[in-house]
């Protein structure tokens, strides 16, 4: 249940992020493109989060992912 949560957390900031980046007066191709790049880390960074819970509480040796 707990990664069922980091995962609607992951989506919700996608969506937020997607829809500030549509709100803006007059977007650059380059505004454009920061967010994307800044919305794909931060869902690199959280999935990897998850991922390193889930080893972990699962008692894995390597709980890199």
């Amino acid at each position: 249940m707990k990664n069922f949560s980091k995962i609607i957390y992951v989506a919700m900031s996608v969506a937020i992020a997607s829809s500030l980046a549509a709100c803006s007066e007059e977007p650059t191709a380059e505004s454009i493109g920061e967010s994307i790049d800044e919305t794909i880390t931060g869902t690199g960074n959280a999935i990897e989060d998850a991922c390193e819970d889930v080893k972990e509480e699962a008692n894995a040796k390597d709980t890199d992912c």
